[in-house]
């Protein structure tokens, strides 16, 4: 999807790149609005698509840590059972409660590191998503930008055409 929405806006670009000068109007253009409206629309359908598939990567990340939580749990339990069975001399015990202690704490060690990664991730996808979506915005607002003065200049262009027109039929 996300090649689909560059790939539009691409397109829009060179579009609006490609487009033949107005005369006497070195930075404005003349595009064709249907086709650029009709790229617009295609990227806002498929910007939704964008923003489902960052949610399911958050869902993915959330989901990520609660396995990664619970493999923790799992091994901290294991250790705490295996720190039970282990014969009670006071030696054997402190050994056990030793590795029992550093298994845990290579748990959550792992834990806050598979965190870290998953909050990463989630944050660049996320980032990589606002800035496709900026960089689209911007491209219609200057699109509209340069639309808008194209217009009135044409515009003008017809009034003062007519008022020509008619000061000549007077004489």
């Amino acid at each position: 999807m996300e090649n689909d929405v560059q790939q539009l806006i691409d397109l829009l670009y060179d579009m609006i790149d490609n487009a033949k000068g107005v005369p006497l109007g070195n930075d404005k253009c003349i595009i064709e609005r249907n086709r650029a409206l009709d790229y617009l629309d295609e990227i806002r359908a498929q910007l939704p698509s964008e923003l489902e598939e960052a949610k399911k990567l958050m869902a993915a990340r959330a989901e990520y840590v609660a396995n990664a939580k619970k493999e923790a749990e799992n091994m901290r339990q294991r250790a705490q059972n295996d720190a039970k069975h282990i014969v009670s001399e006071s030696e054997t015990l402190l050994t056990a409660r030793q590795q029992g202690n550093e298994i845990v704490r290579k748990a959550e060690e792992r834990t806050r590191e598979m965190y870290r990664v998953a909050n990463e991730y989630t944050e660049d996808a996320l980032k990589r998503t606002e800035d496709a979506l900026q960089a689209a915005l911007e491209e219609v607002r200057m699109s509209h930008r340069q639309y808008t003065e194209v217009s009135r200049s044409k515009m003008q262009e017809a009034l003062r055409g007519k008022t020509v027109q008619t000061e000549n039929l007077e004489d």
